[in-house]
């Protein structure tokens, strides 16, 4: 599951990147830049494939149109690719409403022997702004108004992501975000853009337990913490001396 994330950068930056542009009111109404604790019921930023040359600000956490109540949202912060045409809340947005969710990095927690868990921050080498594969919908609350929200697509983990979590969000290359939001583009080829991202294009790094209270939004959570390595016993023994790195 991805369900924590980031995203420090500036409008100036995203624009930028992604050759789109915010809508002004949007900006003031939601003002979340930089968010370094981005969860599920957020505002943040996405580009749809309804207008791809313009950011909007949907909520985290898909509410399908014909939902009675928006708390659905909570249980559907990711969608797996594996079954996106069999659920009926994923099938119709796979076809008609797609959207690119912008990211600098996410957190996931690996659950250790001893029952604890460590908080990871998951960025890519390469470029500091990338994007996750999703879908959004507009769902009518009883007192008329619209809320728009998505939800971030999610697969089988890479190697890299193997040894934290068995799940990894649907991150796309910069070639392949303008086709995710085609229109005329077949189903099947759209989903054969879900794949894991290469393992040796991405960082893992432990961060501090504070990211797991949402209420902590603050540059320190992204923070790399020193790695404590202890001495292996054998020092003949390359089992051991590697007991401890989790990343090669």
């Amino acid at each position: 599951m991805c369900g924590r994330s980031s995203l420090t950068k500036t409008e100036k930056e995203l624009e930028e990147r992604f050759k789109s542009s915010f809508y002004s009111d949007e900006l003031i109404r939601y003002n979340p830049l930089p968010n370094y604790n981005v969860a599920p019921s957020h505002y943040h930023p996405v580009i749809t494939n309804t207008e791809p040359d313009k950011f909007h600000f949907f909520r985290w956490g898909l509410i399908p149109f014909w939902a009675k109540d928006q708390k659905i949202g909570y249980k559907m912060i990711n969608a797996r690719v594996e079954t996106l045409m069999q659920k009926p809340a994923f099938k119709t947005p796979l076809l008609k409403r797609r959207c690119i969710v912008p990211f600098d990095g996410f957190y996931e927690w690996k659950k250790e022997k001893d029952g604890t868990k460590t908080a990871y921050r998951i960025v890519l080498k390469q470029t500091e702004i990338f994007s996750m594969a999703g879908l959004w919908e507009k769902w009518t609350n009883e007192k008329g108004e619209d809320i728009f929200s998505f939800t971030v697509i999610t697969q089988a983990p890479n190697s890299l992501m193997s040894k934290i979590h068995d799940r990894m969000p649907a991150i796309l290359n910069p070639e392949e975000e303008r086709l995710w939001l085609e229109n005329d583009v077949p189903v099947e080829d759209l989903v054969k853009l879900i794949k894991p991202y290469p393992d040796a294009l991405m960082d893992a790094y432990k961060v501090s337990s504070r990211v797991g209270n949402v209420r902590n939004n603050d540059a320190s959570l992204i923070e790399r913490l020193p790695e404590i390595l202890e001495k292996p016993k054998d020092q003949s023994s390359t089992e051991d001396s590697n007991r401890h790195t989790l990343f090669d």
